[in-house]
């Protein structure tokens, strides 16, 4: 069985940042962490905008977001300090999907840098778009020096259906011209009408995870 993923992220300009932090280090991604199945927990914050937070979490199946464990800390049973949070934040992203690609990879311990590649596809171009992530994206993304990893996944619920994740050595690695001759192939570009409400962003490891 592949991997699952939850990933979660926001901008919280109208919250402020050190309750936010306290709230997301001394109880949100603790609550997580220790349910069964949830394999880590990263924090990620915006390179250009420090606001934006999103959080990844490797999970044995995306199952393990029905189980009774993460189902008693989360929806309509987030505590009253998530609720309270959450209520003033801008969500960004929510996603619960399976890796496709590689299948059953997890985050590292040390990469620095993340980009993430989010869309809505619409079930009649899904066929062919799987097959550009499979066949040529993502293999051409992985070769490209200072790509840690890359994977991708289908989401069963949430703001998109399809994620992309690039684990990199520095923010500069998807600017470099070896990233743009990768990425810009011609059906890279016969693609792109396909990727709908597209969220791209550049991340680097929130620093108190050290």
């Amino acid at each position: 069985m592949a991997n699952g993923l939850l990933a979660a992220g926001f901008n919280f300009s109208m919250v402020d940042a050190g309750e936010f932090n306290d709230w997301y280090d001394t109880e949100h991604l603790p609550e997580r962490k220790g349910c069964e199945g949830f394999l880590n927990a990263v924090r990620w914050v915006g390179v250009d905008d420090p606001k934006v937070a999103i959080a990844t979490y490797d999970l044995v199946s995306h199952q393990v977001l029905h189980d009774p464990a993460y189902l008693a800390i989360a929806r309509d049973n987030l505590s009253p300090w998530s609720k309270r949070i959450t209520a003033k934040m801008k969500r960004l992203l929510r996603i619960e999907a399976d890796q496709l690609i590689p299948g059953n990879e997890v985050a590292r311990n040390d990469s620095p840098n993340l980009l993430i590649f989010a869309s809505n596809v619409k079930a009649e171009n899904e066929v062919e778009v799987l097959q550009w992530y499979t066949e040529e994206h993502i293999g051409n993304l992985k070769k490209v020096p200072g790509v840690i990893s890359a994977r991708f996944f289908h989401s069963h619920a949430g703001t998109h259906n399809y994620v992309a994740l690039y684990e990199m050595d520095s923010p500069q690695v998807c600017t470099s011209a070896e990233w743009k001759a990768a990425a810009l192939t011609p059906w890279t570009k016969k693609m792109r009408p396909f990727l709908n409400d597209v969220l791209y962003v550049v991340l680097k490891r929130y620093g108190s995870q050290g």
